[in-house]
């Protein structure tokens, strides 16, 4: 029997049923105008999601990896300087794949927990006199750590240093659930994809090149076929794509864009706060701790929660789905069997994390945790009771 249970993982994320409508739809001719009116809608709703009104929006049949490989692609040449830091999982994995095609990746080693070093970078690139640096890679919302980091703050080291480097955002796990400002920011290439925030099935790769991402297209020198945003541009002209479209995803996008618009991303945003505040009160409660540092730090999105040490975290995700059938997320790389995840994001209420935390609790119970059953759910009610979005009353 597959399990009716919602799952707690940070991504895919729980799909509401009009997403799932949305893409089991007939085949239509992808050659055809009716391709185009389900096309241009969902490149418009993305572009409202990110805020941004200069940016261009291409969509790629992949995941995460493909949109970070499209990023580099069309905008570096071989050997180019590129500015990282390695804080989790994630920009690891961005900054391996930046090696693996031949450029040099400075790398700015900060511990797992902490965020971007805004000051050490505005440091780094101050001493880039000859502009050598072509890339500043960031991870907005490392998924492994559960940590955010400030983008702003990446983009005043940027300008304070006077530096044209371009700026680079993997917002994968935070696109569509936490607050992105794509102009604002003057992020240059923002990366997500279809299974978090936007509450569909993996296989789309969304991308966003800002105009002076654009220009650096013509002159970057990586290989690139399937990635290439200039063939896609020509297809988005004819109403089409260079290859065979994902049509039943990319109307599932354009419903997601709808179905978040029309909660209104400021209360989106505002539901992922409350009920990430809810499972951090209950792990406060716990007398545990997240992986992230400080408050400041804390994602919106996936929370990561250590355990006391020589217990193996892993134990916690194998238990709740073996004994309860609920999915919670492994720890990944260097935080692997030191902590679990919870994934609050997408389509998700108050209820549905209480569901996880008392799941979790059962778990930690049984595994001889001290842990007490009600005790931190209690406390995340008492959060959601005080915190909770106004009943809207009939007129």
């Amino acid at each position: 029997m597959i399990s009716q249970n919602p799952v707690f993982i940070p991504g895919p994320t729980n799909m509401p049923e009009a997403m799932r409508r949305a893409v089991d739809i007939p085949t239509i001719d992808h050659r055809s105008p009716e391709f185009g009116r389900v096309l241009h809608p969902a490149l418009e709703g993305v572009k409202k999601v990110l805020k941004t009104t200069q940016a261009q929006v291409f969509v790629f049949p992949s995941t995460g990896t493909g949109g970070w490989e499209t990023a580099i692609t069309n905008t570096l040449s071989p050997g180019d300087k590129v500015l990282a830091a390695r804080n989790g999982m994630f920009s690891h994995r961005w900054i391996d794949m930046c090696q693996r095609h031949g450029l040099d990746v400075t790398v700015v080693q900060t511990p797992w927990g902490e965020g971007i070093p805004a000051d050490r970078f505005e440091e780094i690139l101050t001493a880039d006199k000859g502009h050598e640096i072509r890339v500043v890679l960031a991870t907005h919302n490392e998924t492994a750590t559960g940590v955010r980091s400030d983008i702003a703050a990446v983009r005043r080291a940027l300008d304070n240093a006077g530096h044209p480097a371009l700026l680079l955002v993997d917002g994968v796990s935070s696109i569509g659930s936490m607050d992105f400002r794509m102009d604002e920011w003057g992020v240059d290439v923002a990366v997500t994809g279809s299974q978090k925030g936007f509450m569909l099935p993996p296989g789309l790769a969304i991308t966003a090149f800002s105009p002076k991402a654009m220009e650096a297209v013509e002159s970057a020198r990586l290989p690139r076929t399937f990635f290439d945003i200039r063939d896609m541009a020509t297809g988005y002209a004819k109403n089409g794509y260079p290859y065979t479209p994902p049509v039943g995803l990319i109307n599932g996008l354009n419903e997601s864009c709808k179905l978040l618009l029309a909660e209104g991303l400021d209360n989106v945003f505002a539901r992922h706060h409350r009920i990430a505040s809810g499972v951090r009160a209950a792990v406060d409660a716990w007398g545990m701790q997240l992986c992230a540092q400080r408050p400041e730090l804390y994602s919106e999105t996936v929370s990561a929660i250590l355990v006391p040490e020589g217990f193996d975290a892993n134990l916690v995700v194998s238990h709740a789905m073996d004994k309860y059938q609920v999915a919670f997320g492994t720890g990944l790389g260097d935080v692997a069997g030191k902590v679990w995840r919870i994934g609050h994001l997408g389509s998700l209420t108050d209820a549905m994390a209480l569901l996880a935390l008392s799941v979790a609790e059962m778990v930690m119970v049984d595994l001889g945790l001290p842990v007490k059953l009600g005790q931190g759910v209690a406390a995340a009610q008492e959060s959601y009771r005080l915190s909770a979005a106004p009943v809207q009353k009939a007129a």
